[in-house]
């Protein structure tokens, strides 16, 4: 499959409003936001964090379109119900490597853990299996606080697949690292220190997380999600090295994307970027409520 070129990095918002909203459904009348987005077939397929009124869980949900920006069809595919994730199934991130959707997730276990990054595996998108905890924090290590939000490169560099995920020492000071595995169920660091770190007096000064990661001619493209002491939300990009996943290349000086005054609140969340039709298609979630899009060449 021939790599597409980097974006302009130029996106504009589509339209004033989101293309996706809470509904009358149970399972996501308070909030649907930080989509994953997937074509397949020549459908899109958006799997996203759904929570109801007063049910203090997140389930993810599956939605479908074939233009990419009307979804129909909602309904929850993957629910809170090991120890690992009673609390809450958040953020999914998706890739699709030879037959198999591999979807990441934050599973909430209400504090048990240091640190929760779940996978799931899917031939259909519909029926998910859970394989489980995939990666913990290291005590004494600049993740002992806290794992989470894996994004899977969607290839693999002389047969190891790596996965650039956030980790924490304290709350809100988030760093991203990377994982690798042979078989993407067992995942290890990489190394052991991050890849990409917050930078003072800048949008991203007070943590970063992983949004998705993309395969591009110039290497691995990684839309991140960086926040600065007031808590607002926006996207950013680094590019690394195909050949070495943890060798960052080049980064951002300006976000790609912030909030607007109105129903973005102060977050833009990015989890998924697409190619499709010459088009980059990037979803994000809007103040933990809704779901939007942004289109570049």
């Amino acid at each position: 499959m021939l790599r597409p070129p980097l974006p302009s990095f130029n996106f504009s918002k589509h339209g004033l409003n989101p293309i996706l909203t809470p509904s009358d459904a149970p399972f996501e009348s308070k909030g649907v936001y930080n989509p994953t987005v997937i074509i397949n077939n020549g459908v899109f397929y958006m799997l996203y964090r759904a929570e109801g009124e007063g049910t203090g869980t997140g389930v993810v949900a599956l939605a479908c379109s074939k233009d990419g920006v009307s979804f129909r069809g909602r309904r929850p595919v993957i629910f809170p119900d090991r120890d690992y994730d009673a609390y809450g199934c958040e953020d999914p991130r998706v890739v699709k490597i030879r037959n198999l959707f591999y979807l990441t997730y934050n599973g909430n276990d209400g504090g048990r853990t240091a640190g929760n990054i779940c996978l799931a595996t899917s031939s259909d998108l519909l029926r998910w299996n859970k394989v489980g905890e995939i990666l913990q924090p290291k005590e004494g290590s600049w993740n002992e606080g806290q794992v989470k939000s894996g994004a899977i490169v969607p290839g693999a560099v002389n047969g190891i697949y790596f996965m650039y995920f956030q980790g924490e020492r304290e709350p809100w000071r988030g760093y991203i690292g990377v994982a690798r595995s042979k078989d993407l169920i067992r995942w290890e660091e990489a190394i052991e220190r991050p890849v990409l770190s917050p930078r003072p007096e800048r949008f991203d000064s007070m943590g970063v997380e992983p949004g998705a990661a993309v395969l591009v001619r110039e290497g691995i493209l990684l839309i991140y999600n960086g926040w600065d002491e007031e808590k607002v939300h926006r996207v950013g990009w680094a590019l690394f090295s195909s050949a070495d996943p943890t060798r960052l290349v080049a980064r951002c000086e300006e976000p790609l994307l912030e909030p607007t005054e109105g129903w973005e609140g102060r977050i833009t969340f990015a989890e998924s970027l697409i190619y499709y039709n010459n088009y980059w298609y990037l979803y994000y979630g809007a103040a933990d409520r809704f779901i939007a899009l942004a289109i570049s060449k």
